[in-house]
């Protein structure tokens, strides 16, 4: 899937898979996300979240692009602090929490998306002054100056909050998987969260075929 990116200072990890079973998380997959939410908690007062290189660099970005990160936090931040507050991580389901975890392991925004329910090609942009969109477990979400994932039907996802409309439900086959990585980080960091979110994806989930890359830019 085409995507292009038109807000400075990020680059984008990119991942397409394919048959993806969807459904609660396995014994694997459980236990991975219990041995790193413990490190995080144990290392980690949510105070000391917000000194992480990571957090500090995607909060960077936030800054270049007019938004607040105080108002508007980072998903992968409000995950941390979640984690590191003792409530641990969500879970939703399998393919869900894969990418939940790989963003409490970087401190990356992650966004998981049912693919067919997107129409290419797709552009990180900012959001639109009349746009707005339902948000998951949010109400209506006004999207204007604030960074979005678009195609052809407008605005679905944000490394803030993600819409209802893309959302993966145990109907979800086809993943699109977008890591937004700080234009900072190296490339080998954004390889390897791809390629774990591809294991993790295949083995919990059943994930096959998945093609991986990485947008400038």
């Amino acid at each position: 899937m085409e995507i292009r990116i038109e807000l400075p200072g990020v680059n984008l990890g990119v991942l397409e898979i394919d048959g993806v079973t969807t459904a609660p998380a396995d014994e694997a997959l459980a236990e991975e996300m219990r041995i790193v939410c413990e490190r995080v908690q144990r290392q980690f007062t949510p105070e000391q979240v917000m000194e992480l290189e990571a957090v500090r660099a995607v909060r960077g970005i936030f800054r270049a692009w007019g938004i607040d990160p105080a108002r508007y936090r980072p998903s992968s931040e409000a995950l941390l602090r979640r984690v590191a507050q003792g409530k641990g991580l969500y879970r939703v389901s399998n393919v869900v929490d894969a990418g939940n975890l790989g963003s409490l392991e970087t401190g990356w925004p992650y966004g998981i998306y049912n693919r067919a329910l997107i129409s290419g090609p797709v552009v990180f942009r900012e959001g639109l002054e009349s746009e707005t969109y339902e948000g998951i477990g949010k109400k209506t979400w006004h999207l204007a100056g604030r960074p979005v994932l678009a195609d052809s039907g407008g605005a679905f996802g944000s490394p803030i909050s993600d819409s209802t409309r893309t959302m993966v439900t145990e109907a979800a086959r086809d993943i699109l998987a977008v890591i937004y990585a700080p234009a900072s980080a190296p490339r080998t960091r954004i390889e390897k969260a791809l390629a774990d979110l591809t294991r993790r994806l295949g083995e919990s989930a059943k994930g096959q075929n998945g093609r991986s890359s990485i947008v400038a830019a």
